[in-house]
């Protein structure tokens, strides 16, 4: 079998200069298709196709949310796990100027500015799990302990169905 070619994205030069375990994964993406789209495509549980959002605080200030693909963030939650007023989901082009991706793509590996990284903590405990690799269609498949050795993000429990 040959190799798969693949995008060298920001985030894929990120991932092997930490040297990181992965495999990529392409799919067709689906327009607003979400985390559904690309398990389904993939055949994998939702569950473990992680988002990666751009949310900006009260002082619009950007970081980085990781949360499960069947669950949403729940915003207060959040706020009060990071001691922040109010917590809102970025405009896609206030997302796509802070992080270097186009929203669809947004991967949390080789981000464009520097920004806080939180993610929901039961991700560290998977065997394995599908992330964005910088490009709409592009997961990168890994050990939620690989994503946290990478990344080493603050652990919140902010899950809301």
């Amino acid at each position: 079998m040959g190799k798969e070619k693949y995008p060298v994205t920001s985030a894929i030069r990120a991932l092997r200069q930490a040297k990181a375990e992965f495999q990529p994964h392409l799919y067709d993406y689906v327009e607003k298709g979400g985390t559904g789209a690309s398990s389904s495509a993939l055949n994998v549980a939702e569950h473990i196709v992680i988002k990666t959002l751009i949310f900006v605080d009260q002082d619009q200030r950007p970081l980085v949310v990781l949360m499960h693909g069947d669950k949403k963030v729940g915003t207060g939650m959040l706020a009060k796990a990071i001691g922040a007023k109010k917590i809102r989901a970025a405009a896609p082009e206030v997302a796509q100027k802070h992080s270097g991706y186009q929203v669809g793509g947004t991967s949390p590996f080789g981000l464009k500015r520097s920004m806080p990284v939180y993610a929901e903590r039961s991700i560290e405990a998977l065997p394995r799990l599908f992330i964005n690799g910088g490009k709409r269609g592009f997961l990168v498949e890994m050990r939620g302990a690989e994503l946290a050795r990478i990344l080493a993000p603050e652990w919140v429990e902010v899950a809301a169905d």
